[in-house]
C-alpha cells in the first residue's frame, strides 16, 4: 500500500484509550479529559476489524498506544488478538510503565515485542512536576519488570529547553549497564507555548561528543556510547523532518484515521463494513500530505491533544 508520494505505509499506530494515570503537561491538560462514554470509544472488537482491514492492504507493524494503554481494561485480550491476524509481524506498547509490573508477563504472553517508556527525568521532583503528582519509583519498577520479562525496552524523553536539557549526559549513561535504547525525541509544537520549550536534538547530539554512530533505525539516528550495551537514538520531527520516509497512519480511540500527526484530516472508519473499512483506509493513505510544516513558530494543524491523538 503505498501513498500519492511513493512512501510504502506498513505501520499503524492504534490508540485504545484517551484516558491516562498521569497529566504530563505537554500531552494532556491539567483537568485531565472529559471522559467519554462506553459507546463513543472503540471497543475491542472494532479495534480487531480495522487491524485485519488494515494488515490486508500491507499493514505489518503495529504500536498500541494511549492515553495510557494498559489502563483499557482488555489490553491483553486485543494484544492476544492481534499477534493472531495473518500479515502482523510485529506488536509494540508505549506506556507510562507505571502498571507494567503487573502486565509485562501476560502482555508478552499475548504477542508483544517490544515496549516504549516515557521517562522525561530522573529527578523524583521533575517527574512530580511534568507529571503532575506521578513517583518516578513507579515508572522505574515498570523499567526493570519490562527488562526482567525480555522485552526490547526503549526509554522515550522528550526535550525540554531549561528543564531536563542537563541531564542528557545521565540519561545517556543509563545505556552503559542495560540494554536499552534511550531516544531524545524533539520537543512537538502541540501548543502555543512550544518555543518555550523547544531544543534541537542536534544541541543534544553536540553534548555527547563520544557518541560512535550505528545504522539508522527507522526515524531514529541511532548511536553508541563506548561499550555501552544499550543504544541511543534522536528523533528530530522539527529540526530534520523524516516526513519523505514517513510509513504510518494512526486510528484514535474514537475511531479515526489520521493520515499525519499533524494534519487536521481526519477519516471516521467506525459502524462501517469491512469493504469499507478497507476503503477508507485508502482513503486515509492517500489522502497523507508530503509533509508538515512545523517549525518554531508553526504549531501543528490537529485540534487534538497527544492523549487524544494517541503517542
Amino acid at each position: 500500500m503505498r501513498d500519492s508520494y511513493g512512501r510504502e505505509i506498513t505501520y499503524m499506530r492504534v490508540s485504545v484509550t484517551d484516558l491516562c494515570n498521569l497529566r504530563c503537561r505537554y500531552c494532556m491538560p491539567a483537568e485531565g479529559v472529559m471522559k467519554k462514554s462506553h459507546d463513543d470509544i472503540m471497543s475491542g472488537e472494532e479495534i480487531i476489524a480495522v487491524i485485519e482491514s488494515a494488515s490486508e492492504l500491507g499493514i505489518r507493524k503495529i504500536r498500541f498506544t494511549g492515553g495510557e494503554p494498559l489502563v483499557k481494561k482488555n489490553i491483553v485480550s486485543i494484544c492476544r488478538r492481534t499477534h493472531n491476524i495473518p500479515g502482523i509481524n510485529e506488536i509494540c506498547i508505549t506506556t507510562n510503565g507505571i502498571l507494567l509490573p503487573q502486565f509485562a508477563e501476560s502482555l508478552k504472553d499475548s504477542g508483544v515485542e517490544r515496549v516504549n517508556i516515557s521517562l522525561d527525568t530522573l529527578s523524583p521532583e521533575k517527574y512530580s512536576y511534568i507529571t503532575r503528582g506521578g513517583n518516578i519509583a513507579d515508572v522505574l519498577r515498570g523499567i526493570d519488570s519490562a527488562i526482567q520479562t525480555g522485552f526490547r525496552v526503549k526509554i522515550n524523553t522528550v526535550l525540554i529547553k531549561g528543564f531536563n536539557d542537563d541531564e542528557i549526559q545521565d540519561m545517556a549513561r543509563m545505556t552503559l549497564e542495560n540494554d536499552i535504547d534511550i531516544r531524545f525525541i524533539e520537543l512537538m509544537p502541540m501548543a502555543e507555548s512550544f518555543a518555550d520549550g523547544f531544543i534541537s536534538a542536534r544541541k543534544i547530539f553536540d553534548s555527547l561528543p563520544e557518541l560512535e554512530p550505528l545504522e539508522s533505525d527507522g526515524v531514529a539516528k541511532i548511536y553508541r556510547l563506548k561499550n555501552a550495551k544499550g543504544r541511543i537514538g534522536f528523533i528530530s520531527p522539527i529540526s530534520d523532518s523524516f516526513c519523505g520516509s514517513c510509513n504510518r497512519i494512526r486510528l484514535t480511540a474514537d475511531g479515526y484515521i489520521k493520515p499525519c500527526l499533524h494534519s487536521g484530516t481526519e477519516i471516521f472508519i467506525r459502524h462501517k463494513t469491512k469493504d469499507e473499512i478497507k476503503s477508507l483506509i485508502i482513503n486515509a493513505v492517500m489522502s497523507k500530505p508530503e509533509r508538515h510544516h512545523l517549525d518554531a513558530t508553526h504549531i501543528t494543524e490537529s485540534s487534538r491533544t497527544m492523549n487524544r491523538i494517541g503517542g
